[in-house]
């Protein structure tokens, strides 16, 4: 993915500023960006001529050229029957439209927005890209701790590395069944055009392959979706994604890839509930959804298709179906590498996660063989607002990676003062099938102390918080099943 060029910043930099006239109408953090999103919509639509998915009132001059309460009762009938599925309209008009809704109640401020929007500088936001733009500003308002949206919202430079490493290539159905606002599938797309010349070096019926069948994935929030639909939208993507719970019977919809590359959301399923799927046998009964979402990814790769998943530690040590879990995925996947990621790249600066990388085999039985893990956690600074992750920080686990994207390259033990080590399948099963490996000291604690932005303090103290409260929870749901043994027997005795 093009790095934010600094005529892009300034852009971005301007429609962030717009968020505060949002805020003197009421609107929160959180409702940013979607709010901008509606108007952005019909704005680049007029600046790339596809106007012609608008009805002809509710295009960009018909709104921008009014006045006072005029204007914002237009607008308002505006989201109303773009949203309608009775209006003929565009399915992806209709998709990003749906229940939208605006928080503005002052016409001045309505103004205020689509005269600064109509005054940006669209001659470059086209030259550079309008998609690198959108990005922009998701990626401004995932920093925005106060806006919620940095757990939506993986770091750029860790999606870059991870598409690096796993080669996406044209003609492969790509899945990220949490897709978030679309990073995954947007990366992956940008890689294939880069080594295609934008799509023209493929033959037309392949170039309209990767335009409207090669990605596909799901969303479960839906103001989340509208941000990934637009997203998609302006990187020359139709669609793909659609706004469905991953871990019910819609899940299955997705059917089978050559690459799925997700960072699925963390956490139990709200209520405590189970997923619905008919097709999960090793997850059925927990609510832990990363767990859940590794057995959907299991199930959907095509054999000999490849994934790249980010998950917490629990993922790696949770006993009973955390580790049922693992002992299948190994059997039915070559599970070759791990990376422990440093903390702090998250929302919260507590969360520890990983990347799991693996490939499905052909067969069913004793696929992986060993597996190798970098440690990226160990001796590493405190990430945060003061020092962002950067493309360099992967740079010496991606040249040890090598370059099979299935880890089938010659790769160096380097020890036990070394980042990277291999354990074969006997000593990880001689731990239970943990995967929570490491040998180099935890220096976690000593990085932490040397945070300085209230931010980014207040970050590790709630995110070391949903740790704790992820592993009350999980302990809980352990003790459930006796529980619920000890009522019927007792109900049996009675």
């Amino acid at each position: 993915m093009e790095a934010v060029t600094p005529t892009t910043r300034d852009i971005v930099a301007k429609l962030w500023s717009l968020c505060h006239v949002l805020r003197d109408d009421g609107v929160g953090y959180n409702e940013y960006v979607t709010e901008i999103t509606y108007l952005l919509f019909l704005k680049m639509l007029a600046e790339t001529g596809g106007e012609g998915r608008l009805p002809a009132q509710y295009r960009w001059a018909g709104l921008a050229g009014r006045e006072g309460l005029d204007q914002l009762d237009h607008y308002k009938r505006l989201l109303l029957d773009l949203g309608n599925p009775k209006i003929e309209t565009d399915h992806l008009v209709l998709a990003i439209f749906t229940d939208a809704q605006t928080r503005l109640t002052r016409p001045t401020n309505l103004k205020a927005l689509t005269s600064a929007i109509d005054k940006l500088d669209w001659f470059s936001a086209r030259e550079e890209g309008l998609g690198n733009l959108y990005e922009g500003l998701l990626e401004k308002n995932a920093a925005e701790k106060k806006s919620g949206a940095g757990q939506y919202f993986t770091p750029r430079p860790l999606i870059d590395c991870i598409v690096r490493l796993m080669q996406p290539q044209p003609g492969e159905v790509i899945q990220d069944p949490a897709a978030g606002t679309a990073g995954f599938l947007v990366a992956a797309d940008h890689h294939i055009k880069d080594k295609t010349d934008n799509l023209y070096k493929l033959p037309e019926s392949q170039a309209f392959f990767q335009r409207n069948g090669a990605y596909h994935g799901a969303e479960l929030v839906h103001d989340t979706h509208r941000l990934c639909l637009m997203n998609l939208m302006l990187h020359g993507i139709e669609g793909g994604v659609e706004h469905v719970d991953t871990l019910s019977p819609d899940g299955e919809a997705l059917g089978k890839a050559d690459l799925i590359l997700t960072n699925p959301p963390f956490g139990t399923k709200k209520g405590g509930g189970r997923p619905t799927r008919n097709d999960f046998s090793v997850t059925a009964e927990t609510s832990n959804k990363q767990l859940a979402f590794v057995e959907h990814i299991v199930r959907a790769l095509k054999p000999g298709g490849r994934a790249a998943v980010v998950v917490p530690d629990n993922v790696l040590f949770e006993d009973n179906t955390g580790r049922r879990l693992r002992t299948w995925l190994m059997e039915l996947c070559n599970l070759h590498t791990i990376l422990r990621l440093p903390t702090g790249i998250f929302y919260a600066i507590g969360v520890k996660t990983n990347v799991l990388f693996f490939q499905r085999g052909n067969t069913d039985r004793g696929n992986t063989k060993a597996v190798w893990v970098y440690d990226l956690r160990a001796d590493m600074p405190a990430f945060g607002k003061t020092r962002p992750l950067t493309v360099v920080d992967f740079a010496d686990f991606e040249n040890v990676y090598g370059a099979d994207p299935n880890g089938g390259a010659e790769r160096q033990d380097q020890g036990e003062t070394g980042r990277f080590r291999c354990f074969n399948r006997e000593e990880v099963s001689a731990r239970n099938d943990s995967l929570d490996i490491s040998w180099l000291r935890d220096t976690e604690a000593d990085a932490e102390e040397g945070l300085t932005d209230p931010e980014d303090i207040a970050g590790a103290i709630i995110g070391h918080l949903r740790a704790a409260l992820e592993d009350i929870e999980t302990l809980q749901e352990e003790l459930e099943p006796d529980a619920t043994e000890s009522v019927l027997l007792r109900e049996a005795a009675e």
